[in-house]
């Protein structure tokens, strides 16, 4: 009777992007057809089992450059507490691609209210505003697959 032994490797597994979706870098990107506020994008992402788009390296953010065509809400808030930026999975903003002034809050102009949500805004070099959270834009879902 003889012994054998079989060694298995790890078994590498891809996973694929769901029909729709763009991916890149590991990650499944959906940009919306839609407008809404910052609240209905990210409920549409979750109902997707996503979660609005959260920015952590220089390529996710030039990638994005290249995906939006208008402004575009991203998953960054200071709805909490103002002038504290995070992303929708927690984590303080560290990486910053902020237009020229932004965030403003504001400015202290009425008409803008308050800014608590982030935008792509795509005339201004794909940076950065921070703009109300009910203005009506399309948005960016990011889940892993």
């Amino acid at each position: 009777k003889k012994n054998s032994l079989l060694i298995v490797g790890p078994i590498r597994s891809y996973k694929t992007c769901p029909v729709g979706w763009s991916s890149f870098n590991h990650s499944c990107y959906l940009l919306s057809e839609s407008f809404g506020s910052w609240d209905a994008a990210r409920r549409d992402c979750r109902g997707r089992e996503a979660d609005l788009v959260v920015i952590d390296s220089p390529e996710e953010e030039e990638y994005l450059t290249r995906l939006t065509k208008t402004p575009t809400w991203i998953g960054l808030h200071d709805k909490e507490e103002e002038g504290k930026w995070k992303w929708v999975d927690g984590t303080p903003l560290i990486l910053k691609y902020w237009a020229d002034g932004q965030p403003d809050n504001g400015g202290g102009n009425p008409l803008w209210g308050e800014e608590d949500c982030a935008q792509i805004r795509t005339f201004d070099n794909t940076l950065w505003n921070d703009i109300s959270c009910r203005n009506s834009l399309p948005w960016v879902c990011e889940k892993i697959p």
